[in-house]
């Protein structure tokens, strides 16, 4: 339940900066700030962690497992970013030009995973290793089914296992009000501290078709007068 942040400044879902999130826009005044109808505005807060946090346990995985996804066609991919993703306004990579998503997915220090249960995928988990000595968890999320089960649990022991089994010194993401309500908790008890916090404004992807309509119904449409 992360939405990423753009290659500028994109959130969740919307494909992730290398960077700490620095940008040379200035801090809003205090107050409030109009948003158009056809926009959503969204709280982003930063997170990292800089070394291996102590282990949680596993809560009873029911049939459940991590499994490297090496490969995947670029079908099934969006199927299943769609199916974590879509109650949480991600649109990215449901949207990425084959070709780009390919060289993403495709790259040899990106490292997807999917939650399974039965042969069926229920989770994602990407890990992008691309900077040196960093590894930014891109996406994680689980079908909505798992949620508050203990699935995000196993899927997270699983991300900071493979994130630290490398030569990195620091382990990062971001997520935002859009998200889960439990999230930004929820990476905190995992051992990612808070370093930064931003707005985000962009276009709402169920207004201009990129989203079917009633996707992330715990945030309203405001129609145009």
């Amino acid at each position: 339940m992360r939405r990423t942040i753009p290659r500028k400044l994109d959130i969740a879902g919307r494909s992730g900066s290398k960077k700490r999130m620095e940008t040379e826009n200035s801090p809003l005044s205090a107050g409030y700030h109009d948003v158009a109808p056809n926009m959503l505005a969204t709280i982003v807060t930063c997170l990292e962690m800089t070394a291996r946090p102590a282990p949680r346990a596993n809560p009873p995985t029911d049939g459940l497992t991590v499994e490297r996804w090496r490969s995947p066609s670029l079908d099934d991919y969006r199927a299943l970013y769609r199916r974590v993703g879509e109650d949480w306004l991600w649109v990215s990579r449901a949207l990425m030009a084959d070709d780009p998503l390919m060289t993403i997915i495709g790259d040899p220090a990106v490292e997807i995973y999917a939650m399974m249960r039965d042969g069926e995928r229920l989770g994602l988990l990407e890990l992008d290793f691309r900077e040196a000595g960093q590894c930014e968890l891109s996406f994680f999320g689980l079908d909505q089914s798992l949620i508050g089960a203990g699935a995000g649990r196993i899927l997270m022991n699983v991300a900071i296992d493979k994130a630290w089994e490398k030569p990195i010194s620091r382990f990062w993401v971001h997520t935002c009000h859009l998200d889960h309500p439990a999230a930004l908790a929820f990476y905190q008890r995992s051992g990612f501290t808070p370093y930064k916090r931003m707005v985000e404004i962009f276009e709402d992807p169920r207004q201009t078709g990129k989203l079917r309509a009633d996707a992330a119904q715990h945030f309203p449409i405001l129609k145009s007068e």
